[in-house]
This record gives structure tokens, C-alpha cells and sequence, in this order.
């Protein structure tokens, strides 16, 4: 089955809450979740006149396609009550599928790897948690070896959470 890699962001509402309830509807609708990072607090990323990101990276496990793991996350956001406003926006939930095996791909819907997941540290920080010697599939390092060489000096700071 194919492996999958998530990054949940949330900066509205109860993120925590919010972050939670994502991982089960994911784990309902995509596969199991092997592999989760801890929570991770980030000034936006863009436009950031709005508050900060909780981000979590998840492993899953999936029987479904790239395009269809998109169409599952999307629906997972839309429970979250995601709103598309603006692009770079305050967002109850996004879901950003970083790396689905070692796919490439490009198409008017998606594109994978994420195309800007190797400049931004808020999504390499967690990622590398769960996934640091994990290659990634376009520029031929591990994800470990990527935030080491991150110029994004966004701090990520790590946020505990109760369980």
C-alpha cells in the first residue's frame, strides 16, 4: 500500500482540537495513520498579518490514488469548515500532501512532491520527525539533509500539547 505524507496546519479556532479531529477523519477516509509528528507552532508563512500555525506531519498508509487522496483531504478541510478566501489565508484546516511514495507529479490539480516543501521549514521541521531519512524523490536528499540546508528562517517552535 502506498505511503503518504501529510502536513496539517490549522490557525483558527481550537487548532488543537481541530488538528485531532483531522487525523481521524483522515484515518477514516484515507488509511491508517502510522506515524505522527507532535504539534508545532509557526508565524504564518506568505501573508502573516494573521495568527500563527499549529502544523503536524502525518505518515498514512492509503489504498487511494494521488488525486483521490487530494479529493479526501479537501473534504477532510471542508468538515474543518475551511473556507478558500485567500490564497495564503487564516484557515481552520489546510492539508498539504508533501510526498505520496516516491511519485512526481505534475498536473492541473496537484503536484508532488510539494513543490515548495524544501523552503519551508515549517513543514520540514515536523516532516523530519517522522520521515528524516526519507528521500525526497526530486532532489535526491533526505529529508533531514533538506532542513539542514533550509534558508527559511521562520522559527518552528515545538507545542505540547495535552494528550
Amino acid at each position: 500500500m502506498p505511503t503518504a505524507y501529510l502536513l496539517l496546519g490549522s490557525n483558527l479556532g481550537d487548532r488543537v482540537a481541530i488538528l485531532r479531529q483531522a487525523v481521524e477523519g483522515l484515518m477514516t477516509t484515507v488509511g491508517p495513520v502510522v506515524a505522527a509528528s507532535g504539534l508545532y507552532e509557526t508565524a504564518a508563512w506568505g501573508l502573516t498579518a494573521q495568527p500563527a500555525f499549529l502544523n503536524q506531519a502525518l505518515r498514512l498508509h492509503t489504498s487511494l490514488l494521488p488525486e483521490q487522496l487530494l479529493d479526501a483531504c479537501q473534504a477532510v478541510e471542508q468538515q474543518a469548515g475551511r473556507e478558500r478566501l485567500i490564497h495564503w489565508g487564516a484557515r481552520t484546516l489546510d492539508v498539504d500532501i508533501l510526498l505520496y511514495d516516491e511519485a512526481v507529479i505534475q498536473s492541473p490539480r496537484l503536484t508532488l512532491p510539494h513543490p515548495r516543501l524544501p523552503e519551508r521549514r515549517f513543514a520540514l521541521v515536523p516532516l523530519a520527525e517522522i520521515a528524516a531519512s526519507v528521500v525526497h524523490p526530486q532532489a535526491g536528499k533526505t529529508i533531514a539533509e533538506l532542513l539542514a540546508v533550509c534558508t527559511d528562517g521562520l522559527a518552528v517552535k515545538w507545542y505540547p500539547a495535552a494528550s
